[in-house]
């Protein structure tokens, strides 16, 4: 790896699971803007929920393809925090969170066990991008980390992404990618205080960063739980942009995150001036965001979740936080982007490739081949790494399979 990129490809002793814990329209603008959206009645839309699923095993190979593949020193070998955006060019271009670099050694390890290993000195930077071919095939990694930090003892985690006109009406297209910051905290953030939401705007079809700006300062909220990071998950309908996002009371013993939701015209991601935040009963430019989804004791999401429309309906998918452990995904449904939400509904558990290892960060892949049903992504690491940070690079290490991103095809129908 040449120096410059093994000296911004720092290590990191932690686990790179914050995903887990992760989680005014200017006067001046002459666009119209679309319809409101209006709060239909619980009724109005079919309920749905997953009625069976199976392993996408051939994308979950892919990644462990290309993870293990020993032809370069500085791609991708691992990494959380999976999210996906579909290319005008049919690429698609695949987002993580903590990432390793450096190289995959064959088995058997050096405690004699037969996975695939990586020795210590592999550098871990807190984001990546990976671009995959329009037929499936993972193709290069871009220079790591694509997003510095923004400070010392602070860092960005790319999230959600869409690719959208440079600005309303413009027939030039970028990619926006939200991005979330945090800094460095004592106990109980060991994966960071949350800090703001920023957006980044690259460049087609290079993927070029060409700009990072923050849309959503939460710096100045007192208690670092009830601060906001948006873009765990977005959907795209009718002009806007609906980014949602979450709290982190899990951090501070809540059994479960609030989930939030903010609206924003196509064309204009960037502009912390068009986001526009509902309020439990309206949009709003001034008013903090209100929940939509959480009762802070057994009903809301974990600070990472998805929403994707599935024909009237939107379907929220989480882990089933506060009921199940780390292993069950549930989902919710509502017949707005807003809510209000329904659920849970029948949970499904994600298949572990051991004991003591847990599920997290389910993603939709919405522009992801299915096989007729829909693509979902889950994040897998040790149990004891979730609550121990510095214990985590040596497991992950000594068998690279766990922290790479797994995948299922999910199948929804009518809620009994």
């Amino acid at each position: 790896m040449p120096d410059d990129r093994r000296r911004r490809a720092r290590a990191h002793p932690g686990t790179g699971v914050g995903v887990l814990l992760a989680l005014v329209l200017a006067a001046v603008l002459l666009t119209a803007l679309p319809d409101d959206d209006p709060r239909p009645d619980p009724g109005a839309c079919p309920a749905r929920t997953v009625t069976g699923w199976s392993g996408a095993d051939g994308l979950t190979g892919e990644f462990a393809r290309y993870g293990d593949d020993p032809g370069r020193a500085d791609d991708w070998t691992g990494g959380d925090g999976t999210h996906s955006v579909r290319l005008p060019d049919g690429r698609l271009l695949w987002l993580f969170s903590d990432t390793f670099l450096g190289q995959v050694h064959a088995p058997p390890n050096p405690a004699g066990e037969s996975h695939a290993w990586r020795d210590a000195s592999a550098p871990m930077v807190r984001n990546s991008a990976v671009v995959m071919s329009a037929d499936g095939r993972l193709e290069a990694t871009l220079a790591a980390p694509l997003f510095p930090d923004p400070a010392p003892d602070r860092w960005r985690w790319p999230v959600a992404a869409r690719v959208e006109p440079r600005e309303p009406g413009s027939a030039e297209r970028v990619v926006r990618v939200l991005l979330w910051v945090r800094t460095a905290g004592a106990a109980p953030w060991i994966y960071g205080v949350p800090t703001a939401t920023e957006v980044a705007t690259l460049s087609l079809p290079g993927l070029r960063v060409e700009s990072i700006g923050t849309v959503f300062d939460q710096s100045l909220v007192p208690d670092p739980s009830r601060r906001v990071l948006f873009g765990t998950t977005l959907v795209e309908e009718d002009g806007w942009t609906y980014v949602y996002g979450g709290d982190d009371g899990q951090a501070v013993a809540r059994p479960v995150s609030s989930a939030y939701v903010a609206r924003v015209p196509e064309g204009l991601l960037a502009d912390p001036a068009a986001w526009r935040y509902w309020n439990g009963s309206a949009w709003s430019a001034r008013d903090g965001p209100r929940p939509v989804l959480g009762n802070e004791r057994n009903t809301g999401v974990g600070s990472a979740f998805s929403v994707v429309p599935d024909g009237q309906t939107y379907v929220l998918f989480t882990m089933a936080a506060g009921t199940e452990g780390l292993s069950a995904v549930t989902s919710y449904w509502a017949c707005s982007p807003t809510g209000p939400w329904h659920g849970p509904t029948r949970a499904f558990t994600a298949p572990l490739p051991d004991t003591g290892v847990a599920a997290y960060n389910p993603q939709v892949h919405p522009r992801v081949d299915g096989d007729g049903g829909l693509v979902l992504s889950y994040d897998v690491n040790w149990l004891e790494s979730l609550g121990a940070a510095g214990q985590a690079a040596g497991r992950l290490s000594a068998n690279v399979s766990l922290y790479r991103p797994r995948f299922v095809t999910l199948r929804l129908a009518a809620a009994g």
